[in-house]
């Protein structure tokens, strides 16, 4: 099918709100400035920046966004109706949103009776007139408004005939956009196709939108379902962000309608950079990044079985849905215990295409391989030290870059937070450098010391650091004898690989992951 011929769907994104309300994400005026500018490359969405008034950030970026020139992101301001027996004319709430500056304006409002006796402890018409007269008075000065009925699905199940007027008092009011919420993420698909065929019967709204909650795991279900009834806005985060347990994952969401349904949701080019895109969000916000996701994850097309290797390099749809080039994906093929002559023989060929299956260097390596890995390492989470090895294997490998000619680690508590000291001695070509560096901690030490002792040497060092160290002890019940593993992440800009080292001794293992990291730094962008 042509992407760009199915039902169009309007991609709303409140990643710098809602996902913000998410535990440990944060975004700084800056942060929103960037990905506005950004997301352009997703074309043309909402982008729901904020609530003007509601805190001096907000209020800062408004104020910035005035001078971005970005005809793709349409910058939205949210807020609520006004408050009880409040004049519209006199809400500062509803000035606030005006004074924005903001085209598209989104205000919520009860539709669930329980809040509007519980929560604004008003009356039902009255509430009924804050949703009328707010959306009547953003739209006399010429604003854009859409309208979220919050907890309406909740209200539909209580009381049906009232959600339905709140429904029909934004419309009375004039709102261009109806977007239906399940605002405490608990309905059931069956409930959400239910409240939607019921409001495009009743109503026909130009536009119908839908907010989902993740709360039973079901957001991006619910909005797959509303989209079948007749929603034809998707409103959700990248990444899943939000509050609780989160918001509908625009990173799945958009290519699962995209690609296995009759809708076109952005351009073909765009859907291209979505893997790379969610990623950019995680990093903007420092939060992790779930490799399992749909799509976008690095182990959405990650083979591990040697049998499903073997069958995915004769036919990838045996076991893949889709080829991960059309979301800026890509396949890995995972080598391990578990792994056969398939899973060696693909990872080779990245270094030597035209190598053969029975090539005795295969076989070579499948035993070497395994081997190490009955001692404790790992290599599907050390992909840099496994192309290290395969290198070494197809004689690849040039020269050593460098030679540790001795190394020395030792700590002090009493010393504060740089409680530690290495001192390196290396040798590259005729040329032999001795540093001492101070560190949080012997590995940082050690890992600061070397990069100091090659970095003039080798420029990209500069560029690359240590992003993560895990250790983990392989036989508990031999107490400090015990083999330890220790795995590291180096990042260089957006790519992030993993080294590792075993040894009974912890820092012994970190050396072995920390060389195996500046080798291949060195080997694969030098």
């Amino acid at each position: 099918m042509n992407q760009n011929q199915g039902k169009k769907i309007t991609v709303y994104d409140t990643t710098l709100r809602d996902g913000a309300q998410g535990e440990g994400i944060h975004f700084s005026t800056q942060d929103k400035l960037s990905y506005v500018k950004k997301i352009a490359e997703m074309g043309s969405l909402y982008v729901e920046a904020g609530w003007p008034g509601a805190n001096p950030l907000d209020q800062e970026f408004f104020q910035q966004a005035r001078d971005l020139h970005s005809p793709l992101a349409h910058i939205v301001a949210f807020g609520s109706t006004c408050k009880v027996k409040e004049s519209p004319e006199q809400s500062d709430i509803l000035l606030n949103l005006l004074a924005s500056g903001a085209k598209t304006i989104t205000i919520f409002g009860k539709s669930w009776d329980l809040h509007v006796r519980d929560v604004l402890r008003a009356n039902l018409e009255e509430n009924l007139r804050l949703i009328r007269e707010s959306v009547s008075f953003l739209l006399q000065q010429g604003r854009e408004v859409f309208f979220d009925a919050e907890h309406f699905f909740d209200g539909f199940k209580e009381n049906r005939d009232y959600a339905l007027k709140c429904i029909g008092a934004a419309l009375e009011g004039g709102a261009k956009t109806i977007i239906l919420c399940d605002t405490n993420g608990g309905s059931m698909p069956a409930e959400v196709a239910k409240g939607v065929r019921v409001v495009m019967q009743e109503f026909n709204p130009q536009e119908l939108g839908i907010h989902v909650h993740n709360d039973r795991g079901l957001a991006v279900a619910n909005s797959m379902i509303a989209v079948e009834a007749g929603v034809t806005q998707i409103q959700g985060t990248w990444n899943g962000f939000g509050e609780r347990c989160g918001n509908a994952n625009l990173s799945t969401l958009i290519p699962l309608l995209q690609l296995t349904g009759d809708y076109s949701v952005v351009s073909e080019e765009a859907l291209l950079k979505i893997t790379s895109f969610s990623r950019y969000v995680a990093e903007l916000t420092n939060a992790p990044f779930d490799e399992k996701q749909p799509f976008v994850g690095r182990s959405a097309f990650a083979h591990k079985a040697g049998m499903h290797v073997d069958a995915i390099l004769k036919n990838q749809r045996t076991f893949e849905h889709m080829d991960p080039a059309g979301v800026g994906n890509e396949r890995r093929i995972l080598i391990s215990d578990q792994a056969g002559k398939a899973n060696i023989w693909e990872r080779l060929r990245r270094f030597e295409p035209t190598i053969s299956k029975e090539d005795p260097r295969v076989e070579s390596a499948m035993i070497e391989i395994k081997e190490l890995e009955h001692n404790g390492f790992q290599f599907e989470a050390a992909e840099g030290s496994l192309d290290l090895l395969l290198l070494k294997i197809l004689g690849k490998v040039p020269t050593p870059a460098f030679e540790v000619l001795d190394y020395h680690v030792w700590s002090d508590p009493l010393r504060g937070e740089l409680d530690s000291v290495a001192v390196v001695k290396v040798k590259v070509g005729q040329d032999t450098v001795q540093i001492a560096s101070e560190g949080n901690g012997p590995v940082n030490a050690l890992d600061t010391a070397l990069r100091q002792a090659l970095v003039s040497f080798f420029p990209i060092l500069g560029q690359s650091q240590l992003v993560n160290y895990k250790v983990r002890v392989l036989d508990g019940s031999r107490g400090t004898e015990a083999i330890v593993r220790v795995i590291i992440d180096t990042r260089l800009e957006h790519e992030v690989w993993g080294t590792i080292g075993v040894s009974k001794n912890i820092l012994k293992a970190s050396a072995q992951a920390l060389l195996d990291a500046i080798n291949w730094t060195i080997w694969k962008y030098q």
